[in-house]
């Protein structure tokens, strides 16, 4: 599993103990800010050469050489199944150019996680941390074993532990307020990009570390909510399939009662037709037939007619001589 955190949290929220906890267990290393400035500008790295000089003349080292640094860190062979990016970005600027950087490499950034502490117990932690100065290694001497010397047991000649200037209660409430100020809207940034886990950091050293653990898995939950946006697709899907074909057959079943009324009005008026022409049919018929009926009548009567008048002469004719003589 690729693993590219970064580990946000106040000053003395533990994110040092728990970033050389994350490199033992996933064997990435760990990138501090601090500790990669040391080394370019102890190696005589162009980069290094230009940030000597400024942290020389009491300045802070810009972050164009910040990310500089960073990105030829990435580059060597170890940091490529991960990292863990420990006290950068400190605010959002630093943060949106990081975000750049990373895409441009191709390594962006798997999960964000925001080390929760209450601030009296930071005072309590920082004002009580040492550090190697030889490896870097920090320790604490409130978890240190009672009676312990404060040596380094990571290097072979133990050397002697030291506080740092900034470690002291006289900087810590600056530090917070600064942190407050600066470092905190970066919740926001990472939440908006789905990437921040918070864990509360207060407590026994391992249970911490199991939270944390936790936190750069993915979250079970979201794999649910995944499968269930699926099933609920397939759903709508289906649903969708189904009123359709719904309101196809009702639209055809409408166009189908419209066309079986559409053709019974036709029905109707062709049979109305056809009924009105074989009626007047059957009158002109009867109409012809009186007709021929009268006709024949007056035939009749003309030629009964003329068989009288043509009697009556004859009748007429025989007696007419007989008057004569």
């Amino acid at each position: 599993m690729t693993t590219r955190i970064v580990l946000l949290g106040a000053p003395g929220s533990g994110k040092g103990t728990q970033s050389q906890r994350l490199v033992t267990r996933f064997g990435i290393p760990q990138i501090s800010t601090g500790d990669l400035l040391r080394s370019a500008v102890a190696r005589g790295t162009p980069l290094g050469l230009v940030a000597g000089e400024v942290m020389k003349a009491g300045k802070l080292v810009d972050d164009s050489i910040m990310l500089g640094v960073i990105r030829e860190r990435l580059a060597e062979p170890d940091a490529a199944k991960g990292f863990i990016l420990d006290g950068f970005p400190r605010n959002l600027v630093q943060a949106a150019a990081l975000e750049q950087l990373l895409a441009q490499i191709g390594q962006p950034l798997t999960r964000v996680v925001l080390m929760e502490v209450d601030y009296a117990e930071l005072t309590r932690r920082i004002a009580g941390r040492r550090s190697c100065p030889k490896c870097g290694s920090v320790f604490n001497i409130h978890s240190m074993p009672a009676g312990s010397e404060q040596r380094c047991d990571k290097c072979v000649d133990r050397p002697e532990l030291f506080q740092r200037p900034d470690d002291t209660e006289a900087t810590v409430a600056r530090r917070l307020q600064v942190f407050e100020e600066q470092t905190r809207p970066l919740v926001g940034f990472y939440q908006a990009r789905r990437l921040l886990r918070s864990i509360n950091a207060q407590g026994n050293v391992d249970a911490i570390t199991a939270l944390l653990v936790a936190a750069l898995k993915p979250a079970p939950k979201a794999k649910k909510k995944v499968a269930k946006k699926k099933v609920a697709k397939k759903t709508a899907k289906k649903v969708v399939k189904k009123a359709a074909k719904s309101a196809s057959r009702t639209v055809a079943v409408k166009v189908s009662k419209q066309a079986a009324k559409k053709a019974a009005v036709v029905t109707v008026k062709t049979t109305k037709r056809k009924s009105v022409k074989k009626t007047a049919k059957k009158a002109a018929k009867k109409a012809a037939k009186k007709t021929v009926a009268k006709k024949a009548a007056k035939k009749v009567a003309k030629k009964a007619a003329k068989k009288v008048a043509k009697k009556a002469a004859k009748k007429a004719a025989k007696k007419a001589p007989a008057k004569a003589k």
